[in-house]
């Protein structure tokens, strides 16, 4: 991958990672190692290297790789490595910014739209990460990311992806906002826009007392108003978006308890450096069990040791 890809991104969204930079680190060594592992078809070798350094680490590494044997890393693990291993520790190669650009485009590839996926990234992105995010998926795909989710989307649902896509930080009054939304389940069919302009364009703080304001405004639940004024894609998008508004961890860690493969992957890629730690805390409480002895009963092999590895530790 071209180092412009992620020159501007600081490779640590957040602090609160499972995957750290390794301190001892030598790419020189590694890229060596690496080299001896595919010729042998020693996964565990490769598992033990790739998931034990940081993302801007492996980049460094896949750079060494290349010069020492002129071969593409991602080219040689293909040749030596299979199924689900194979996928994500290719996944682990791709820089933080491509790798959602990436993700994006998986849930809009082939029959069909992943909208979980797609709601899953643009609801826990900030607008600043969402901007890089459409600058990378321009330069990988020579597409617009606009116009693609809008080829994958219509109605109200397209609406709030797009602007979630773009979207922004506009002060706000608590109680004209609660007014907004109270007013817009008055008619016979709610009203879309208002759930749209205030949920997409406010601080978190902001919108939870925005939305704690809701429910005493109405006496309903969130989870109720929800289920009965609105239908579809919009009704899963919007819950979605309150969910992580409320508590982005336990939502991924609902995800996570699906134990999808490509929802494992997506989300414990994407988060290993941010914050894995507040989606484990998350999981344990929603769940009684920890990510770490879920990931035993649903994978095996070297494939459960890759995501062992990154998940880190037991809770």
């Amino acid at each position: 991958m071209d180092l412009k890809y992620y020159s501007s991104y600081d490779m640590l969204w957040g602090t609160l990672g499972t995957v750290r930079p390794f301190s001892n680190f030598h790419p020189d060594r590694d890229a060596v190692a690496i080299q001896a592992a595919v010729d042998s078809k020693d996964t565990v070798t490769l598992v033990r290297i790739l998931t034990n350094r940081n993302n801007a680490q492996r980049q460094v590494i896949a750079q060494t790789f290349e010069e020492l044997t002129h071969k593409d890393l991602a080219s040689s693990l293909k040749k030596c490595l299979s199924g689900d291993v194979e996928t994500l520790l290719l996944s682990l190669l791709v820089p933080p910014v491509p790798y959602e650009a990436q993700r994006l485009q998986q849930a809009m590839a082939g029959l069909g739209t992943d909208e979980e996926a797609l709601m899953e990234i643009l609801c826990t992105r900030s607008g600043k990460q969402l901007e890089e995010i459409k600058a990378v998926y321009k330069e990988l795909y020579k597409k617009d990311l606009a116009k693609e989710l809008k080829g994958e989307t219509s109605g109200d649902f397209e609406k709030l992806v797009l602007a979630l896509l773009n979207k922004g930080n506009v002060a706000g009054v608590v109680q004209k906002d609660i007014e907004l939304l109270s007013a817009s389940l008055n008619g016979k069919k709610a009203e879309a826009g208002p759930w749209i302009d205030i949920l997409t364009s406010r601080d978190s703080d902001h919108l939870n007392n925005v939305l704690m304001g809701l429910e005493m405004e109405t006496g309903q639940t969130l989870e109720h108003i929800l289920e009965k004024r609105f239908t579809g894609d919009f009704r899963l998008g919007l819950s979605i978006l309150v969910q992580c508004i409320e508590n982005p961890a336990a939502f991924l860690a609902k995800r996570l308890s699906t134990m999808k493969t490509p929802v494992v992957h997506g989300i414990m890629v994407s988060h290993s450096e941010e914050d894995l730690l507040c989606i484990r805390v998350a999981f344990l409480k929603l769940t009684g069990t920890s990510l770490y002895s879920a990931l035993q009963k649903h994978f095996k092999q070297d494939h459960l040791q890759a995501l062992l590895a990154i998940c880190r530790s037991e809770d």
